[in-house]
């Protein structure tokens, strides 16, 4: 503890902590002296050897005392003071051990310091005896890579070896022999090695005594299926043995393999193989049917329960059917010295009295020996008709009788997965023949021979010893029994035949929170070593060369070991001390024989003891009294006074001894050594020790008590027959298994404070306060499932089936429930003793409300101390509110109608109000009618008669009413579906019950009524919960909503937010809602059984109905996009239906009234290869249309009713037109005109379907060849889409104009457009978006047909017209079209013409006036053209397709020849012609062979005509292609000069050619077509005309 002022109860109160106080071993009557030379310096930890001490001060320094040999100056080898460590200076020291002549230290850093003596390597330093300074020890892990340094927790020595616990919980040795749990037999190890038998495992402690090793090992989580052998010795690991009215099943098989032998113990010993008689091989039915037991047979099987053990170290396996064998010499029988104990032990066994007072340490009346009777058949060959279950089974059956056949055959008791394991070890190692005895050590030791005679007395069970007598709870990590616990009672066997199916487990469900935090309770204990003195537990005096599990402390709780020179002391969660070894001196606290297996230690208190210390030949026992004060128990070695005759015989202690030391203080911790042991005492200043004491006491008594309760009350309840209904049964179990898990953190905490104890001892690091979640939790779920049994009437219902167990053990539970009235009935003191939990909050609240008077009100101590304390008792009070509404509500369904009971009753279901006093009606009621209100704190209840119906809370708004509304005391109640008027009879009573109702409503909505705030003080209760919440409802009512379930937000009472809406029948809306309709966006899905799949809509929704934009998937594979109204298909929309690989794949968009195609739309039938684009009507084409097919054939004019009727022209792929009346598709019936592709037509009447056959009556004509074209009648409509209303940020404003329109202002809206039109979310992009779909819808595909290009040119210049309408409703500043906007700064004028002939051009038009020509393709063209040039692009391919062949085989003709040739051929002027070129830097001439290299530039740059989009851009092109010309000749002429266009043409023609444009005819069309008109009479129209020129020129050239 920090002695600054306010982290201590007292700046001086330090001073009086670890106070060292030193006793004599072997006097107990003798006071205590002080540690002389010691000032007050405050020990947190103190370990003795044989003759020498190690002191841990709370700064971190380390102190030797006593004789200290090893330190080399003379005056150091015994000092009179304890001497300062120097070599652990600066070293922050947590831990420190000592061994017999050997210390060890753990600095803070986890490095393990070793000195002192050294003979056998126990300090990890090689060839030196003696270590006299405290050296570092390097332990390296080297199986990672590259090796770590392992940090170390904790050191434990030995006489000869050192333990060390590494943080990753695995054990590293170090010195010399077995006892190290090393693969090894070369000592001594100087270098620490890992004890890898324990890898794996999780370590908690480790122990050393003089030759032996302890750990302390956490379960492992999960058991793996236990195999019916041992794999290495090949014995069952499964035996049964009766044990008076119950049988008890053990695993706790030892391997004998591995066990240490001398050279003279290793000859030739046989054993003999003791096989079951052949009467236990009848078949199962006869022996099951026998109730008789055969005398000698029981003693055979009870003998049988050994193992084969060969001192050569190999095992004999043993046959499937023999269950063990039993060890025996190579000569006769009788000559064993074993076999009269052999015998005794049998007449034991087989007699319960006998065995009983066995078991009471009385000596039994010898009997006659059954040795020869017991082993009939000795060398009897093995059967291997039944499997080892079988036999097991069979050679009990004599032993168990009916009880475990029932039991076998009812399958209660699977043996293959039974979890109520024993321990069973091997014998000893048998004597030689002639009863001689040699062993290393001398066997003639009457010590060993009184070890031998107990271990052999111990074979009473199939483990030597039954070391589960104590055993009540089976708490066995591996229980799998159903409320069987560790013992089968006779009744329950005989009632196995009628197995119940209910499952009990009391293992609690670990919380990893609460095992992360808290010490572990879920051990075993692992011990190696030497064993002689039976100090290792396993039944035998054998030494172990590896870890072996002690079997029978498994599930004992076991939560700190400690080792004497041959003893060993195991401490558990029970504040109970299981002892084990040597016991010459009584040492062990008991006098209970074999001392070879952990007996409990028998001290002489009430209360349990929670600290032990091990010395040589002593124990001692720090246990809790009364007053918390604790007291120190001492058991062992006792030196006789000088009076005494014997004085070289020293005797030890029958029983623990109580040591006078109540007036030195508070013990903390007390450590042991061979003749001396100490205690470190606290001085109780201002009651903080005590507090912390007496916390710590209690909650160890209180988990004492827990436990008792859970084993001797809870564990029979529960095996209990007919406990009621599978719910209660249920809610009980659950009852059980938080009972359980409270019970296991009560255990952990005790343990934990036991440990806190000896440490600082600083307040806040106390866990109740840094985790005290974990406690209020805990305690919380526990009273939330005892009150809900309450609630049902659990108490009641356990009266009957329980009323014989609770009469038997009236007085146990008037005891535990710690009930004085003997009045009170049984249940009453049951419900008192399951609530006797909470009472343990208001102890916590207490004693830390205690320890926070120790403290200075202003330190942040007293705070935290005081706000734990209040909570605790909050939620100690809460508690106690919940169980009195628990038992309102169950006196509330004790009057209820039975009926209604059944049906409203609910585990977590509370009464807060009724208005069976009449005090609430409800308005315009029925003068004869019933109306009952019940409010719970999940629903209100309204109930007539014998009908009732439930409002959820949730979903209740409960408002008063003013008087003026006509409703005087009046309350108005709404639900999702009704809304009612109560009446109360007073002003009072309408308001208790609208304040219930709100804080009922309120807590509902929370969702936290089990759970009050922590930290003290309740929460601010709402003066009314709020009107709009988020809630859950089935709707019972609505037409629509029937049977639905909606989860979301609420307002007053309708759905209103967002939420999800699910009907029964699968369909789902989940989105936005306004006053209880689907409003807003949302996503509807509606399965469809007969596909198997759904409509899914996704959209948006007006009151209750699909409307506005959307996408609609139907389940049949169609998808809509478009615009809804009420639930329909409304406005524009994009149908498409199937896909490629489907039946009837087509696509439709267009226009849509009611659900039906309706104005203008375009249809892709994709399966006949048709397009139609026209008017529609109720779903089919009706009106002006167009049809093309992708096999060119073209239709324009009516239709009806979805076929061509009415006039038309038809178009084929040769040219071929009629132009006439048509009666269905593709049928000419009527007058009309047929025109060949060479201008020759027919007029007449004609009929039939075209392709087929068509007749005809009418005049044939051959028209002149110069007459012109009919001007055909074309119709095509136009469309126009909605758009959206959502925009993006940066185009949320539109940019304003102040001033006059300039071309900056200009270029802003253009940039303003294109950055619109690139976004959906803008309404410009939505509508540019759209168009764009409906261009590529009409014109891609069957739509690419060259009769529609110019209706596609038409289309482009519609849309450019209208758009441009809109900008400039949007920019009303821009001015209109053809409008001229100045220049800011004037032309540069000195760039000169490129064509003059022989009169200036220009002169003869006015010059017009500077400046830039607003025009809507200006604008526009940049934003629309990329977009729909492919489809455009394509049409105009597929019209210009014949000449463009022509132009392109002239091309690639004429482009054979060399350059000079073809400027020549051209009639280019030489003085044109270039004469050097400059190709990457160098000047070469130009050769008659030169190609491709004349006018490259200019090549080039008319090549990027074909990767520009727009006319103006493609402009540009070409004049940047004529500035590169003249370059070019500028620099070969080297002289200023004017084009004309005699000149220019023909070097013009030569770059069209080189160029090789393939689709120049598309390109010059396409300018032609949507070129801006003022740029045609131009210098840009000019130099245009001159590549069309071009074009032209070149489909006539011809090569002479």
């Amino acid at each position: 503890m920090d002695s600054k002022k306010g982290s201590s109860p007292k700046a001086e109160g330090s001073k009086e902590r670890g106070l060292v106080h030193v006793w004599q071993a072997g006097s107990c009557s003798v006071t205590p002296e002080r540690l002389p030379g010691w000032g007050e310096r405050t020990v947190l930890q103190a370990a003795l050897g044989v003759k020498h001490g190690v002191l841990l001060t709370e700064d971190g320094a380390v102190y030797s005392f006593g004789a200290l040999p090893w330190r080399s100056a003379p005056a150091e080898a015994c000092p009179s003071s304890p001497v300062l460590e120097h070599a652990l200076a600066g070293q922050c020291v947590v831990a420190v051990a000592a061994g017999s002549f050997h210390s060890g230290a753990v600095t803070e850093g986890g490095v393990a310091y070793m000195w002192g003596e050294n003979s056998a390597g126990q300090c990890a330093v090689a060839n030196q005896p003696r270590v006299p300074e405290p050296s570092a020890v390097s332990i390296a892990d080297s199986e990672t890579s590259p090796s770590l340094a392992v940090r170390i927790v904790q050191l434990a020595c030995g006489e000869e070896h050192t333990l060390a616990l590494s943080i990753s919980r695995e054990i590293w040795a170090w010195g010399t022999g077995c006892q190290l749990g090393l693969m090894t037999t070369t000592f001594p190890v100087t270098k620490p090695q890992k004890v890898e038998h324990l890898a794996g495992r999780v370590v908690l402690q480790v122990a050393c005594g003089a030759f032996h090793s302890l750990a302390l090992v956490q379960c492992p989580p999960s058991q793996k299926p236990v195999p019916e052998r041992c794999n290495q010795c090949s014995q069952l690991l499964i035996t049964m043995t009766d044990k008076e009215d119950h049988v008890i099943i053990s695993d706790s098989h030892c391997c004998p393999l591995g066990v240490t032998l001398a050279e003279s113990q290793a000859e030739n010993q046989a054993s003999t193989a003791i096989s079951p008689s052949t009467e236990t091989r009848d078949s199962l039915g006869e022996v099951f049917e026998s109730t008789g037991v055969q005398h000698d047979l029981a003693v055979a099987n009870k003998l049988n329960v050994g193992h084969v053990h060969t001192t050569s170290g190999n095992a004999i396996p043993s046959p499937p059917d023999i269950i063990g064998t039993t060890e025996t010499s190579a000569g006769s029988i009788p000559s064993d010295p074993a076999a009269p104990a052999g015998s005794e032990l049998a007449q034991k066994l087989s007699d319960p009295s006998t065995r009983e007072n066995s078991e009471n340490h009385e000596k039994p009346v010898p009997s006659q020996p059954l040795v020869e009777e017991a082993v009939p058949n000795l060398h009897s060959p093995p059967t291997t008709s039944t499997s080892a279950l079988n036999s097991l089974v069979v050679s009990c059956a004599s032993a168990v009788g009916v009880r475990v056949a029932a039991t076998y055959e009812a399958g209660a008791l699977s043996l293959k997965k039974v979890m109520n394991f024993y321990s069973t070890a091997p014998c000893e190692p048998g004597a030689q023949a002639g009863g001689s005895s040699i062993g290393p050590e001398g066997l003639k030791d009457s010590r060993e021979e009184q070890v031998k005679q107990e271990s052999m007395q111990g074979k009473k069970s199939s483990s030597l010893v039954d070391i589960r007598e104590e055993e009540s709870e089976g708490g066995s990590r591996r229980l799998s029994l159903p409320g069987l616990l560790s013992q089968v009672s006779p009744r329950l066997l005989r009632k196995a035949a009628r197995v119940k199916t209910r499952t009990v487990v009391l293992t609690p469900t670990y919380s990893g929170e609460a095992d992360a935090l808290l010490p572990s309770l879920r051990t075993e204990v692992w011990t190696w070593g030497k064993g002689k003195e039976g100090q290792l537990g396993h039944g035998d005096v054998l030494p172990r060369l590896q870890p072996l599990c002690v079997k029978c402390l498994d599930g004992k709780e076991i939560i700190h070991l400690e080792a004497g020179g041959y003893h060993s002391l195991a401490l558990t969660a029970k504040s109970q001390v299981y002892s084990w070894g040597s016991n010459t001196f009584g040492q062990l606290g008991h006098s209970d024989f074999p001392t070879t297996v952990p007996r409990l230690a028998k001290v002489k208190s009430d209360n349990g003891v929670w600290s032990v210390a091990a010395g040589q030949d002593y124990s001692l026992f720090l246990v809790d009294t009364e007053d918390f004060q604790p007291g120190l128990y001492y058991s062992g070695r006792q030196d006789h006074t000088e009076g005494d005759n014997l004085p070289e015989n020293p005797s030890g202690t029958k029983a623990p001894v109580l040591l006078s030391c109540s007036k030195l203080g508070y013990i903390s911790r007390v450590a042991a050594g061979k003749d001396s042991y100490l205690a470190l005492v606290d001085k109780n200043i201002m009651g903080y020790i005590a507090s912390l004491h007496e916390l710590a006491a209690t909650e160890r008594r209180f988990y004492s008590k827990l436990s008792d309760i859970k084993s001797q009350i809870l564990r029979p309840l529960l095996s209990l027959e007919n406990l009621g209904t599978a719910s209660t049964v249920q809610l009980l179990q659950e009852v059980a298994s938080r009972f359980s898990k409270l019970c296991y953190l009560i255990g952990q905490h005790g343990a934990s404070l036991s440990s806190f104890l000896q440490g600082v001892k600083e307040a806040r690091s106390l866990v109740i306060l840094k985790h005290a979640s974990l406690f209020l939790d805990s305690y919380t779920e526990y009273c939330t499932s005892i009150t809900h049994f309450l609630v049902m009437g659990g108490f009641q219902l356990l009266a009957k089936p329980a009323i014989d167990f609770l009469n038997k053990n009236q007085e146990l539970l008037q005891d535990l429930s710690e009930v004085t009235d003997e009045n009170m009935q049984l249940i009453e003191i049951l419900n008192t003793l399951f609530f006797l939990p909470t009472r343990r909050l208001h102890n916590y609240a207490e004693v830390l409300l205690k320890l926070a008077t120790c403290f200075e009100v202003t330190s942040p101590e007293y705070q935290k101390l005081q706000d734990s304390s209040s909570c605790y008792e909050s939620l100690a009070l809460h508690l106690g509110r919940k169980r009195k509404e628990a038992e309102y509500t169950l006196g509330f369904w004790k009057t209820f109608p039975g009926k209604m009971t059944d049906s409203l009753r609910k585990p977590e279901r509370r009464l807060l109000c009724e208005s069976s006093n009449r005090a609430l009606s409800l308005q315009h009621a029925g003068r004869f009618s019933v109306n009952w209100f019940i409010l719970f704190n999940d629903a209100l209840v309204h109930a007539q008669f014998s009908t009732h119906h439930v409002f959820p809370l949730a979903t209740i708004w409960a408002e008063p009413l003013s008087e003026e509304a006509g409703a005087v005391n009046g309350l108005k109640i709404t639900t999702p579906e009704e809304q009612f008027t109560l009446i109360s009879s007073t002003p009072q009573e309408k308001t208790k019950w609208l304040r219930a109702l709100s804080q009922a409503v309120d807590q509902a909505l929370r969702g936290a009524s089990e759970h009050p705030p922590y930290g003290g003080g309740s929460s601010v209760q709402r003066q009314e919960p709020p009107i709009s919440r988020s809630a859950k409802y089935t709707f019972y009512k609505d037409p629509r909503l029937k049977d639905a379930t909606y989860d979301g937000r609420w307002f007053s009472g309708k759905p209103h937010g967002r939420g999800v809406l699910k009907w029964p029948d699968g369909k789902m809306y989940s989105g936005m809602f306004r006053n209880g309709l689907e409003d807003g966006y949302g996503e509807y899905r509606i399965p469809n059984k007969a596909l198997s799949k759904e409509d899914h809509y996704v959209g948006h929704w007006k009151e209750g109905k699909m409307c506005g934009q959307g996408v609609y998937s139907y389940a049949s594979g169609e998808v809509f996009e478009g615009c809804f109204q009420d639930n329909m298909r409304h406005g524009h929309g994009l149908l498409r239906s199937g896909k490629l690989t489907s039946s009837s794949p087509s696509m439709f968009i267009g226009q849509w009234v009611m659900d039906k195609k309706s104005g203008y739309g375009v249809f892709d039938d994709i399966t006949r290869g048709e397009k139609y684009m026209g008017m529609w009507q109720d779903d089919a084409c009706q009106g002006n249309g167009v049809v093309v097919t992708q096999f060119g054939l073209y239709y324009e004019g009516n239709f009806h009713l979805n076929k061509m009727m009415g006039n038309g022209v038809l178009l084929s792929e040769d040219d071929t037109i009629y132009e006439g009346e048509f009666s269905d598709d593709w049928t000419l019936s009527g007058k009309g005109t047929l025109t060949m592709p060479n201008g020759d037509y027919i007029e007449g009447y004609f009929s039939g379907e075209w392709g087929s056959g068509i007749k005809i009556t009418g005049t044939y004509f051959k028209p002149s060849l110069y007459e012109s074209d009919k001007d055909k009648p074309k119709v095509f409509p136009e469309i126009l889409s909605r758009s959206q209303t959502q925009t993006l940020e940066s185009l949320e404003f539109i940019p304003q104009h102040v001033g006059a329109f300039s071309v900056e202002k200009y270029d802003d809206i253009k940039k303003y457009l294109i950055k619109a039109c690139d976004t959906p979310l803008h309404p410009l992009g939505r509508l540019v978006e759209t168009l764009v779909a409906v261009y590529r819808m009409t014109y891609v595909g069957v739509g690419a047909n060259r009769r529609l290009l110019q209706e596609a040119v038409k289309e482009i210049k519609s849309y450019l017209k209208r758009i441009f309408q809109l900008v400039r409703f949007l920019f009303p500043e821009l001015p209109e079209e053809g409008s001229t906007i100045p220049l800011s700064a004037p032309l540069p004028t000195e760039r000169k013409s490129f064509c003059t002939g022989k009169s200036d051009s220009r002169s003869e038009s006015p010059e017009p006036e500077p400046g830039y020509v607003v025009t809507s393709s200006g604008l526009l063209l940049p934003v629309l053209l990329p977009r729909l040039y492919p489809p455009l692009f394509m049409l105009y391919a597929l019209e210009n397709d014949r000449e463009e062949d022509i132009y392109w085989e002239c091309v690639l003709r004429l482009n054979k020849q060399p350059d000079i040739a073809l400027l020549g051929f051209l009639g280019v002027q030489r003085k044109f012609w270039p004469v050097t070129l400059s190709i990457l830097g160098e000047t070469k001439k130009v050769l008659p062979t030169t190609k491709d290299a004349c006018f490259a530039s200019a090549v080039e740059c008319l090549q990027q005509i074909s990767t520009t989009f727009t006319p103006s851009d493609k402009l540009k092109v070409i004049q940047q292609t004529f500035e590169e010309i003249s370059q070019g000749v500028l620099a070969s002429l080297q002289e200023d000069f004017l084009w004309s266009m005699d000149d220019l043409f023909p070097v013009f023609l030569y770059v069209v050619l080189r160029a090789r444009i393939r689709n120049l005819g598309s390109e010059v069309h396409l300018i032609e077509d949507l070129m801006d008109p003022y740029l045609q009479h131009g210098e840009q129209g000019i130099m245009f005309t001159t590549l069309k020129a071009c074009y032209y020129q070149i489909q006539r050239e011809k090569l002479n």
